[in-house]
């Protein structure tokens, strides 16, 4: 373990970059010798940072998500099916002493989707090893995890390219 003391980092908001803040954390733990996965919920693209990952010797990056959007106010069984899935193998990681880093990226937006429950995730980041940093990423945060989180950063939209037209671009969006 590089951290004597692990804390909760939670990014948040309707702007760009959420997920890319948590992999510059990720490149960070990595290049000072440490062991980072990032558990993405709700993903199932081939995002660049898979194949990046797989050429970083401590970068694990599961996903967990079909590569459609989820129904916020009737999410499909199958995305549920593999929230939970996610979910437990988070459970599982957290076990592992040789993590220094777990990302559970969109998680936020799973909890507002109800696909896990914030109870479950502040009950996690509670009981959390002392020396392992949490992420936590996604739109929608509950006020509850930003209350818990030691850092807490709010990406804020205040111009996007989708809206003059400038689709998603490979190694841009994904």
């Amino acid at each position: 373990m590089i951290f004597e003391k692990g804390t909760v980092q939670l990014y948040t908001g309707s702007g760009k970059g959420k997920t890319t803040a948590a992999l510059g954390q990720a490149l960070r733990v990595v290049g000072h010798g440490g062991r980072v996965v990032m558990i993405q919920f709700m993903k199932g693209r081939l995002y660049g940072e898979l194949a990046a990952a797989e050429r970083i010797e401590g970068l694990t990056i599961e996903q967990y998500g079909r590569d459609e959007f989820v129904d916020p106010k009737n999410p499909d069984p199958i995305d549920v099916e593999l929230a939970g899935k996610g979910w437990e193998r988070a459970l599982e990681l957290v076990r592992d002493v040789g993590i220094d880093l777990l990302i559970l990226d969109e998680i936020n937006v799973a909890v507002s989707f109800g696909l896990i429950s914030v109870d479950r995730v502040i009950e996690f980041a509670k009981a959390k090893p002392e020396k392992l940093e949490l992420v936590l990423t996604g739109r929608y945060a509950p006020d509850e995890l930003i209350e818990l989180a030691d850092t807490v950063t709010e990406m804020r939209e205040i111009r996007h390219h989708y809206k003059s037209g400038i689709q998603s671009r490979k190694g841009i969006e994904y």
